[in-house]
């Protein structure tokens, strides 16, 4: 344990110039306290680790030093494998750089490991697409995904709505969600003032790349700028509420029925059960029509208090239905 901690540490400060004692301890998940030591204990052992003090000091490789201690172990080199997307990375047009560079690295492990990438294979697979919907990949797709590698700005026919729209986009990131693409990226800042939007790539009419690189903002967090994103269109989609009382198999079930999150946020604001163990919730969602259709499935462990007009539906729900069962004989008669 502590001998792959102190090679993680040589191998963090050979990546970087200096590391605080802080830097440190967050990427190696112990104190600061455990950092001095170990950089005592490394500097013993002649790995040329060097202090600096004050308040722009920190952990240092003195004299050029590069460790060899790069090998990797098995389940470093099957979690490499894992790492890529075979199906992205065609859909990308990146599949004969990805089979290059796994060449590469196979030839390079030891004869020992040289079967991860099939033992990985063997184990994981994503598959991204949605059930029951065909995939579909932009006929476009590896165009902008040359000029998101290459930084290079694009001039692009957008669809919206009826007609479409032309736009200088910088672009940033792709992201793969539930088997479609979409585009984050930068509108030109005369348009748009520089903010940053998310596109769908199969939207895209037309793309063209400039020939100049645009100078990305370091301080863009692709990973987070998506989570954000997609957190506001979840409050954006749900404008409405309704009130419920769920039996415990309907608390059970209601995540699979509506909104994961917002099922889970409702649960937790809910009063403890009535007496005869059901519980009320006020729920988010995207209009009373949707609501109609994902609480039906809960049949008859959700009853509806409101809004009334919801709560009139289901009642007549219930109605037609009694009439279609009234005898509970065979179909049809």
């Amino acid at each position: 344990m502590r001998a792959a901690r102190l090679i993680k540490m040589v191998l963090l400060l050979q990546s970087r110039p200096t590391m605080t004692a802080a830097e440190l301890a967050r990427e190696l998940e112990v104190s600061e306290r455990t950092v001095t030591r170990d950089a005592q204990a490394l500097s013993e052992a002649g790995v040329p680790v060097y202090a600096e003090r004050g308040r722009a000091g920190g952990y240092r490789l003195i004299g050029g030093y590069r460790t060899r201690l790069t090998g990797l172990a098995r389940g470093e080199a099957e979690a490499l494998f894992l790492s890529g997307v075979p199906g992205a990375l065609r859909e990308m047009g990146l599949e004969d750089a990805a089979s290059a560079a796994r060449l590469k690295v196979s030839a390079a492990l030891l004869p020992s490991l040289r079967d991860a990438s099939r033992t990985a294979a063997q184990r994981f697979h994503l598959d991204a697409p949605n059930w029951f919907h065909e995939p579909r990949t932009p006929e476009l797709l590896p165009a902008v995904a040359d000029a998101v590698w290459d930084d290079r700005p694009i001039a692009a026919r957008y669809r919206r709505g009826p007609g479409e729209v032309v736009r200088e986009l910088e672009p940033y990131g792709l992201v793969l969600k539930a088997g479609v693409w979409y585009l984050c990226a930068r509108v030109a800042r005369e348009e748009g003032g520089g903010s940053f939007r998310v596109y769908r790539v199969d939207r895209f009419t037309a793309v063209e790349a400039g020939e100049e690189r645009f100078e990305r903002d370091d301080g863009f967090d692709l990973p987070a700028f998506w989570a954000e994103r997609a957190a506001q269109f979840a409050r954006s989609v749900l404008r409405s509420e309704v009130v419920v009382r769920l039996s415990e198999r309907g608390v059970r079930a209601l995540t699979y029925a509506v909104d994961a999150l917002s099922a889970r946020d409702a649960l937790r604001a809910a009063d403890a059960p009535d007496a005869d163990g059901w519980v009320t919730v006020t729920l988010p969602v995207e209009s009373e029509e949707v609501a109609h259709t994902q609480l039906t499935g809960l049949g008859a462990e959700v009853e509806v208090l409101a809004p009334g007009s919801l709560r009139e539906r289901f009642a007549r729900d219930a109605r037609r239905l009694a009439e279609l069962y009234a005898d509970a004989g065979p179909a049809g008669t």
